[in-house]
């Protein structure tokens, strides 16, 4: 079921939301086992098949979690290692074998010629997210940090529906005791109005800003798979297109998420926060999927040793993390040249902060270096965004190829004032040609005013989380922001949340997934 559809806001969504409160009157367990019962049937929606693998994963977990606490009190450390072990290990085998069995069974048969083949397996939705969530589970467990064993709020955590499909990656010591609070199980007004209102920015930002530029994508990259030669005008809107759907697709999921749950009156941790106003590649990842930025560095990085053993260990160190988390993404090479970008732009970073700090000290970066630094890091993502939707490395490249001008430069005809911006690129001598696009996209016309409106959001407008500020509707505040226009539970405010809402919904007739669904 997805948060863009008919069936969730209209069914899914009331009838899970009325029968929670009016349970929470009289029986907060009860309550508790209702939004763990509805979250697994959401679950089940897509294919009721997986819902027996998502409950075995909870009870493993949970047996194992809470057997390393008992060990870890008894002061056995011996046995607690060896129950973790064996229980990572469990969880990493199940999600291997979902995830990365064909790739690397393709990879053997390719090198040895041979033609082993174990059947089509279909990848169950969010078996990434639930796996990593009860890892980290398991760790705080060993580390003796997890101090509530109640199996339904335990179900409740990993099965959440907000974060379940798509994220972020939930830490317990955040959800849990949210779920044993009494104010978390009464209906709260000012919850529904800053929920709803989040919700219906998000899902504004899905149906109407990322599935709308999506078209512009998809056909150029189709076109580089099947071979064709692109010109550096519809490579770069490719290029773009993709960056800024993806953008607004993960946002809008962020948001929603963490609307839904607010009117639950439980807040989320968050999860996206405006990546490409990032200044560096550092901070990038600390505005991208932060919750997943979090359980790398904290379950990943520091257990490789982090910074603690040198320069050479430390720059290894970022690029196996950031190598396993493209891996992490998805079975294939572009995956993991992704996150081999993503180390090797880490540790270019680090060299580049000492190398400055030795050279000029704690000097105040001036506002010239801080545009050349966001440029630069926006255009190193991109790069990187070209591995992740590509289909392969070859067509990639091709791609990256076509955007530095090797194979020529031709203004869409379709284009507006194509004639004049052809004319006016010759009369200053940058030689180029008026047709239609080799890929096909875009026969409108439109691709360069929603790729120039969309960059303009990202770059200039406050996010949704600075937007409501006020009323924090996650669990971190938002960073801090001049007086500007913010959203308050006014008249003005819900007649402009509610004509979002209506566009919205009538961009519900073609409703398509979230890309994070994949992962």
């Amino acid at each position: 079921m997805l948060f863009n559809s008919y069936e969730f806001i209209l069914f899914y969504f009331p009838a899970t939301f009325a029968v929670f409160f009016a349970l929470g009157r009289y029986s907060r367990p009860l309550a508790a086992l209702w939004l763990f019962a509805a979250s697994l049937f959401f679950y089940g929606w897509w294919d009721p098949t997986y819902v027996s693998l998502l409950i075995a994963s909870i009870l493993f977990n949970f047996g194992l979690g809470s057997a390393i606490a008992r060990e870890h009190e008894r002061g056995n450390a011996n046995r607690k290692r060896w129950l973790l072990i064996g229980a990572v290990a469990a969880d990493l085998t199940l999600l291997g074998y979902y995830k990365y069995a064909n790739f690397f069974l393709s990879n053997v048969n390719s090198i040895l010629d041979t033609s082993w083949h174990l059947g089509t397996i279909i990848l169950p939705l969010g078996i990434s997210f639930f796996t990593f969530t009860q890892i980290a589970f398991l760790v705080d467990s060993y580390r003796g940090e997890v101090k509530e064993r109640n199996f339904i709020h335990y179900g409740l955590f990993v099965t959440y529906f907000p974060h379940l499909i798509a994220g972020p990656v939930l830490h317990h010591k955040e959800m849990m005791p949210q779920f044993a609070l009494e104010r978390t199980y009464r209906l709260h007004w000012e919850n529904i109005s800053v929920g709803l209102a989040v919700f219906v920015i998000g899902l504004f930002k899905k149906v109407v800003l990322a599935d709308s530029v999506a078209p512009f994508a998809s056909p150029v990259f189709n076109a580089a798979a099947a071979g064709a030669q692109l010109t550096l005008i519809e490579a770069w809107c490719g290029a773009l297109a993709y960056t800024l759907q993806l953008y607004f697709d993960f946002s809008g999921y962020s948001d929603m998420a963490i609307g839904l749950s607010r009117m639950f009156g439980i807040r989320l941790p968050l999860n996206f926060d405006s990546p490409y106003k990032a200044r560096n590649i550092v901070d990038f990842w600390r505005r991208w999927h932060m919750t997943l930025s979090r359980f790398l560095r904290d379950y990943l990085y520091i257990a490789l040793g982090g910074n603690r053993f040198g320069l050479l260990r430390r720059y290894a160190n970022l690029i196996v993390t950031m190598l396993l988390g493209g891996f992490w993404h998805g079975a294939g090479w572009t995956f993991i040249i992704w996150g081999g970008l993503h180390g090797i732009y880490l540790c270019v970073n680090h060299a580049w902060s000492s190398l400055r700090t030795r050279a000029l000290g704690h000097l105040p970066v001036t506002w010239p270096e801080r545009l050349v630094a966001t440029l630069l890091t926006f255009l190193a993502v991109v790069v990187g965004w070209i591995f992740f939707r590509a289909s392969d490395a070859t067509s990639a490249v091709s791609i990256l190829h076509a955007m530095t001008g090797s194979n020529g430069m031709q203004i869409p005809s379709n284009w507006p004032a194509a004639w004049y911006i052809h004319a006016g690129l010759r009369w200053i001598g940058i030689d180029n040609s008026l047709g239609l696009p080799a890929s096909g996209f875009d026969l409108q016309g439109t691709s360069p005013y929603w790729i120039a409106a969309l960059l303009a959001i990202a770059w200039v407008m406050p996010n949704t989380q600075q937007f409501m500020s006020r009323f924090t509707p996650a669990l971190e505040p938002a960073e801090a922001l001049p007086a500007r226009p913010k959203w308050a539970p006014t008249q003005a405010w819900a007649l402009a949340l509610g004509l979002m809402a209506t566009i919205a919904i009538l961009h519900l007739t073609a409703v398509s997934e979230f890309l994070y669904f994949q992962f």
